[in-house]
């Protein structure tokens, strides 16, 4: 087989170290989907966007920031954050340094309802992923999926890309 050849398949070991990948990750997901909704009445990406805004220094991130740290749409951003804004668990405000720029920042309430369901998700995440293997493991799958994480960081964020316009009519 030929050098491009090669690269147009994956071996026995790539392709079993992909399905377990996506379907770890498809467990996972279900299974903190399921907690996030019955502790906190979160959608998955919604606790995303808070543990986001919960990390950042103030508690603010700008919108175009967030959505790509939580690899969301701009438009499906925008619909997450109106659905926690209504909650009262985020508020929206222009952004100090660009007049065009919106922040969203955390409330209080924001930051009760990740109080209420931290305990529980990193329960389940002890459980499901990190009782199986032993620190080392840990450590080794940190690294990898890091490593994979980085790489796959430098293609420019959606954000930064142009948006698409449908062509305009000859009319």
């Amino acid at each position: 087989m030929t050098e491009p050849e090669q690269r147009q398949t994956l071996d026995a070991a790539e392709l079993g170290a992909y399905f377990a990948l996506i379907e770890v990750g498809s467990l996972v997901r279900h299974a903190v989907e399921q907690q996030l909704r019955d502790v906190g009445d979160l959608s998955y990406v919604q606790f995303q966007l808070l543990a986001t805004l919960g990390d950042a220094p103030g508690g603010d991130r700008r919108m175009t920031e967030l959505a790509d740290g939580v690899v969301i749409s701009r438009s499906g951003l925008t619909y997450q954050v109106g659905l926690l804004e209504k909650v009262g668990l985020v508020v929206r405000r222009p952004a100090v340094d660009d007049d065009r720029g919106v922040t969203v920042a955390l409330t209080r309430a924001g930051r009760a309802r990740l109080a209420e369901v931290f305990p529980g998700h990193v329960a389940l995440l002890r459980e499901l992923v990190f009782d199986a293997i032993g620190p080392a493991d840990v450590a080794d799958l940190g690294r990898v999926l890091g490593r994979v994480r980085d790489h796959m960081r430098t293609v420019p964020p959606r954000s930064a890309k142009p948006r698409r316009r449908p062509p305009r009519s000859a009319d």
